[in-house]
């Protein structure tokens, strides 16, 4: 069964939201704090190693239970049942989405199509953790017999983007062997990783769940070709693996059916990095932490399946960010990590929040007549604070803003961390209180410079602050975001989990490229007619 299908405008619950808006608007946070001494405590969630403080946003205790009864009213709840155990809530694509599963450690039956993907997903899980350990202790090697010294993932969007983002946060537990992505159709991309690499001792994952998506098999083609030049085709098989589902051309290819890791149509591209994606990050961080990664996202999980709506870290940040995209129209929101090793972070996001949520029409096909997906970005603090930090502080736009920090660091210097959570909770208060006109005055003689020192203030804030970053801490905060993304969806009434417009630009490159190398002359408007004549005229050999 799929999702209920109600815009959530006509709701009675969208309606006390609207009026509630109305009567709280011109409030500022720094008032509300004045009139509850209790409201930190009060909005702020405490759950294993997250502490979560919701309390400098523009809302209060009313707001949250009025989010409550919208929820109920369009029954959230189901959706999630739905969501967790296999029904075909991706309805355009007649898919279930579970990637929920992947990290899952529950036992019962879990069936799609009449098979329990429980047995599949072990499999796999056992396949990989094999794999691995025998790539990290040397016992398999390349076509000379040396160990494996390098790992290069080619791939692209949910094949590159996760992966990368999962290795470089977790650097600091990585093992000997050294990881590198190649997703960009770019010549130059590819032959910059190339250059640094032995063909004997350097392992290719190609990430295609088709096996067709132009930019991989144009990179894996030429990484073949580069290899070919020292080896032999039979030695293709000792370096390449592949995650796929198309075994034909992954044979053809030249990789043995034994080094092919399977996809699920269950499992979306952005959501994959939980499957065999994963496995550039098992042999990147070893099995062990790669598991320990999945056990978090199954800790977070079943606190969002199991946890009432009004303490539930995913379900109120996906209601303050309704909230702010729907109420105030704020267009965007940032997310800073106070932490370098997250420094893709907000780039992973943006896939998995903008392609699920970046939709225009609802569930029955309709155009809706509200406002859907943000627009999500960010880069890692102290850094941001001294580059786009004076738009959120002075800026005409309204920038709500997810802080993430944790509270110790991994190499423990004190000094260093003191200051970067300093800094950290500092522009949190700074974003909030701001600067006054009587307070500039009071330390400014120069009349002229008053004006340009005012900072307005009540600029909404969430403090998500973590103990310690580890695989599983980390597997827990990705599985947060994927979750709020999950709600929005369901709130905005539609399907989170196709990516159609992914697919438009790509077919006409297809008819771009075929012009480009054959001559021909499809019909496009001047335009790009020109662009192409220009390119070609640049490009005479």
């Amino acid at each position: 069964m799929s999702l209920k299908n109600q815009n959530p405008t006509s709701t009675k619950s969208w309606g006390k939201l609207l009026s509630h808006f109305k009567d709280i608007k011109s409030k500022t946070i720094v008032s509300y704090f004045d009139e509850n001494s209790n409201r930190s405590d009060e909005l702020t969630i405490k759950w294993e190693d997250f502490y979560v403080d919701f309390s400098k946003n523009r809302l209060d205790k009313q707001t949250i239970s009025l989010f409550t009864d919208l929820l109920n009213e369009i029954q959230l709840k189901d959706s999630i049942n739905k969501y967790f155990t296999g029904d075909k809530i991706n309805k355009t694509e007649n898919r279930a989405v579970l990637h929920t599963a992947l990290r899952s450690e529950e036992n019962s039956n879990l069936k799609v199509a009449g098979i329990n993907v429980r047995n599949q997903i072990k499999d796999v899980k056992n396949k990989i953790r094999e794999f691995s350990n025998s790539v990290v202790l040397g016992s398999k090697k390349g076509y000379t017999n040396k160990p494996f010294t390098d790992v290069v993932n080619i791939g692209i969007g949910g094949s590159d983007l996760g992966p990368s983002m999962v290795i470089d946060s977790l650097k600091f537990y990585k093992n000997h062997l050294n990881t590198h992505f190649v997703s960009n159709v770019d010549g130059d991309h590819v032959n910059e990783v190339l250059k640094t690499l032995d063909p004997e001792t350097t392992l290719f994952i190609i990430v295609s769940k088709t096996f067709t998506t132009q930019e991989t098999l144009s990179n894996a083609n030429t990484i073949r070709s580069w290899f070919l030049k020292k080896a032999k085709q039979e030695d293709v098989s000792k370096h390449f693996i592949a995650v796929s589902t198309n075994l034909e051309k992954v044979m053809s290819f030249g990789i043995e059916k034994d080094n092919i890791f399977p996809m699920w149509d269950w499992v979306g591209g952005r959501f994959s990095l939980w499957s065999a994606v994963g496995i550039t990050i098992s042999l990147s961080i070893g099995f062990k932490n790669f598991e320990d990664f999945l056990k978090g996202a199954n800790h977070m999980d079943i606190h969002f399946q199991e946890t009432n709506f009004d303490k539930n870290i995913p379900v109120i940040l996906a209601c303050i960010g309704v909230w702010y995209n729907n109420f105030y129209n704020c267009e965007s929101e940032s997310v800073i990590t106070y932490s370098q090793y997250l420094n893709q972070f907000a780039t992973y996001l943006q896939q998995a929040s903008m392609e699920s949520n970046g939709k225009s029409v609802d569930r029955d096909g309709s155009k809706v007549n509200y406002s859907t997906g943000q627009i999500v970005w960010g880069e890692p603090g102290t850094n941001s604070q001294h580059a786009f930090f004076q738009l959120i502080h002075q800026g005409t736009k309204l920038i709500p803003t997810d802080f993430i920090g944790f509270t110790q660091s991994l190499y423990g210097n004190k000094d260093h961390q003191n200051k970067l959570i300093s800094n950290f909770i500092a522009q949190t208060e700074a974003l909030m209180k701001g600067k006054s006109l009587a307070e500039v005055k009071k330390s400014n003689k120069d009349n002229f410079n008053i004006p340009f020192k005012v900072f307005e203030g009540n600029k909404p804030t969430n403090t998500i602050l973590i103990d310690k970053l580890t695989p599983k801490s980390l597997g827990k905060l990705i599985a947060l975001y994927e979750h709020k993304i999950f709600v929005q969806g369901v709130i905005w009434n539609i399907f989170s989990y196709d990516q159609f417009g992914v697919e438009l630009g790509k077919k006409l490159a297809n008819t771009v490229l075929d012009d480009i190398q054959n001559n021909s002359s499809n019909n496009h408007d001047s335009s790009t007619n020109n662009l192409i004549k220009y390119y070609k005229s640049k490009n005479i050999t």
